[in-house]
């Protein structure tokens, strides 16, 4: 695959990389990095273990500063679900992260450019690279404020949306279950397209690359429709 420029990239986060060999190592695989007869680039994984805990920090800092009535189990909770890998893979695909990503040949084949394991890893990995050439913490705060943590309430409905809609749903003493309507695309790029079941009607589809991600999007979806028949 022909990857972007990375001056895309860095047009998109807003930020120039001084040593570029950190931001191509925080786009590496292990897979791709395995590959090489030369070992041009190490994989992200160091960078990204880095960048976990600047992330944690930051929005940790950001939702205590944010919510000073909520105490600390509220607190980290919802940063759970604003920092898990659903949440920076949803994230990621906003700046379309996955077209840069060096992938080996068999984790390509299998496509590994759209798992959210990979892609919310290589979340973290930019910004634990943006921090290590900047040597400044305003930099990756500045990053995870515009594209992790901006459209919080949005943000919060989305990643929650199943158990929202399930809370809901018990509430007036039904039921949700989610069914799927169609599955197409060859074993590595499957697609599912699910309809989320409340009190037995239809509320919500969703469409996915996986089934949960679809139920996801299906329960967004009849959360937004305010629970009416689709």
């Amino acid at each position: 695959m022909t990857h972007p420029s990375l001056e895309v990239l860095e047009e998109r986060i807003g930020y120039r990389f001084k040593d570029r060999y950190l931001l191509e190592c925080a786009l590496t695989h292990t897979s791709f990095a395995n590959e090489q007869k030369i070992q041009t680039f190490k994989d992200y994984e160091r960078i990204e273990f880095l960048g976990d805990a600047v992330l944690e920090m930051l929005s940790s800092e950001f939702l205590f500063r944010t919510y000073p009535g909520k105490k600390e189990g509220e607190l980290t909770k919802l940063r759970a679900s604003l920092v898990c890998e659903p949440a920076l893979a949803y994230c990621a695909r906003d700046l379309s992260l996955g077209t840069f990503i060096r992938l080996g040949r068999g984790e390509e084949a299998s496509g590994g450019r759209e798992k959210d394991s990979i892609i919310s890893d290589v979340m973290e990995a930019l910004i634990g690279a943006m921090y290590l050439d900047s040597g400044d913490i305003e930099v990756p705060r500045r990053f995870i404020l515009q594209f992790i943590l901006s459209d919080l309430e949005d943000k919060q409905l989305f990643y929650d949306s199943k158990s929202i809609l399930q809370e809901r749903a018990q509430q007036h003493g039904e039921d949700v279950r989610y069914e799927i309507l169609e599955e197409s695309g060859p074993g590595h790029k499957k697609r599912f397209r699910v309809a989320a079941i409340v009190g037995g009607r239809r509320c919500g589809v969703g469409e996915g690359r996986s089934k949960k991600a679809a139920e996801q999007q299906a329960a967004y979806a009849a959360l937004v429709a305010g629970g009416q028949t689709t």
